[in-house]
């Protein structure tokens, strides 16, 4: 856990009130369909934040922060890899072209998205759906 886990206000200072605004949407997405618990962390050399979204210990994604930018880092492991490869007509151009020039390591892909408005959220949905069912209940109507 960081020393300080940042408000919204914070938040919004550090990415600039747009991309909060985007930030605030994808939140929304994750939330409306996984129960996760939500770990804020340091982010490293690279980030000043990090938001893991984890169930039984066990990460869906991470949202990184730093000034100005945000990325949403989802790892896929063989698996996960062998669904989106048996289909990759599903993605959009861009997230096939961050597929094919991301390494593989031995524990996966660490896909790195960084959103800079809705535009890649229904491919974040379908890349977080590689790795868990939803378990939230859409509402009905």
């Amino acid at each position: 856990m960081p020393e300080h886990v940042p408000n919204p206000e914070e938040l919004s200072a550090l990415l600039g009130q747009e991309l909060y605004g985007v930030w605030r949407e994808l939140c929304a997405v994750i939330e409306a369909e996984y129960d996760m618990e939500k770990v804020w962390a340091k982010g490293g050399r690279a980030w000043t934040y990090e938001l893991k979204y984890r169930r039984g210990g066990r990460t869906l994604c991470a949202l990184e922060v730093r000034e100005g930018l945000f990325g949403v880092l989802i790892v896929l492991g063989k698996a996960e890899r062998e669904r989106f490869e048996a289909d990759p007509g599903r993605f959009s151009e861009e997230v096939r072209k961050i597929y094919a020039e991301t390494w593989t390591y031995h524990d996966g892909k660490w896909l790195l998205l960084a959103p800079a408005g809705p535009s890649l959220f229904g491919d974040i949905r379908e890349l977080l759906h590689l790795k868990r069912r939803p378990n939230r209940k859409a509402p009905v109507g």
